[in-house]
């Protein structure tokens, strides 16, 4: 699912917004605007007032929080949204490359008051079985190739341990 904003798809008029907005809800993922900060719970908080700070010191820098920064999306299948905070979505006015870059950038998950961040290029939830798994698109290092290898990574919630799990798969 493509997580820009409507403007950096192409999608310039209103409508288009809204399209996206009800789209991405019928899917179970709901975004947020940047008058929504407020209701962030404090560990996202603190990563905004981060970034806030990093964009201030950089050449007096204005922060901004672009649609879809927030997103509301069930990350572990107890059918409850849970947070997603992706710096694709900050915007600094003096630093066009402050929180992303050739490796992507940071999203932080939160699922039952745990704070976990991956480095990625894009990501999306299915369902697989009785399990919620993320994906997401990482650095081709990961996968011993380079920036433009592709390469994938899946993980699911465990409950009981409150951690990511993946692997990577052994080919033949």
């Amino acid at each position: 699912m493509d997580r820009r904003n409507p403007q950096e798809r192409g999608l310039t008029s209103d409508i288009a917004g809204m399209f996206g907005a009800i789209a991405l809800s019928c899917f179970g993922v709901t975004p947020a605007v940047s008058a929504d900060v407020s209701q962030l719970p404090p560990l996202l908080q603190e990563k905004v007032e981060a970034a806030e700070k990093a964009c201030a010191a950089f050449e007096d820098g204005e922060f901004d929080l672009e649609w879809g920064a927030v997103v509301r999306v069930d990350l572990d299948g107890d059918r409850h949204h849970d947070w997603v905070l992706n710096e694709s979505g900050f915007a600094c006015s003096t630093a066009a490359s402050l929180f992303c870059g050739t490796g992507g950038c940071m999203s932080h998950f939160l699922v039952q008051e745990e704070l976990h961040s991956l480095l990625n290029q894009g990501w999306d939830v299915v369902d697989l079985g009785p399990d919620r798994v993320l994906l997401a698109g990482v650095h081709g290092s990961q996968c011993g190739g380079v920036n433009p290898t592709p390469c994938v990574s899946a993980s699911t919630w465990d409950t009981e341990e409150k951690r990511w799990r993946t692997t990577g798969a052994e080919w033949e």
